[in-house]
């Protein structure tokens, strides 16, 4: 049974908008950005951090979301992958998966997204072997992953990976 003792409120700012949410300290950011705040674009996999369909950013680093409670996110930064671009606008992430046909069911494409943002923010020619590293934490079922490492290396090429 929950007590009102028992909820906390939290701030962070997500998608460049302030949020506070109330939640109990045992909820998942991952439950609370697709519950509390409708951001349908973070997936939920496997809940246990080896998938990668839950990836945000926080404070500009790739997390699973899935394994930070929301407390945790108190004061945060968050970006999901409904935070990109613009809306209407793809990124150049977004529009190299497109073109190279970098997705499939698209389960795990939000994840994949997010992690390639990240990686492509800091490693601006990345091999494919680097390329392959930086997304091994993100499993598809669907791909042979090829058309994920051209989208990438598509992307690495553009002048605005990420903003």
């Amino acid at each position: 049974m929950t007590t009102d003792h028992d909820i906390h409120s939290i701030s962070l700012t997500v998608n460049g908008r302030r949020r506070t949410v109330r939640c109990e300290p045992r909820k998942l950011l991952s439950d609370v950005l697709r519950e509390d705040l409708h951001l349908t674009g973070t997936h939920i996999g496997c809940e246990h951090g080896a998938c990668g369909a839950c990836t945000i950013l926080v404070d500009g680093s790739a997390v699973r979301s899935c394994l930070l409670f929301a407390v945790q996110a108190e004061g945060a930064e968050i970006t999901t992958v409904e935070g990109l671009a613009e809306p209407g606008t793809l990124t150049p992430v977004q529009q190299a998966m497109q073109d190279c046909h970098g997705l499939q069911c698209g389960f795990c494409t939000p994840g994949m997204v997010v992690t390639l943002t990240a990686f492509l923010r800091d490693t601006t020619n990345p091999t494919d072997d680097e390329i392959r590293d930086a997304i091994s934490g993100n499993l598809c079922r669907c791909t042979g992953y090829q058309g994920i490492v051209n989208a990438a290396r598509q992307a690495a090429g553009s002048k605005e990976v990420a903003k």
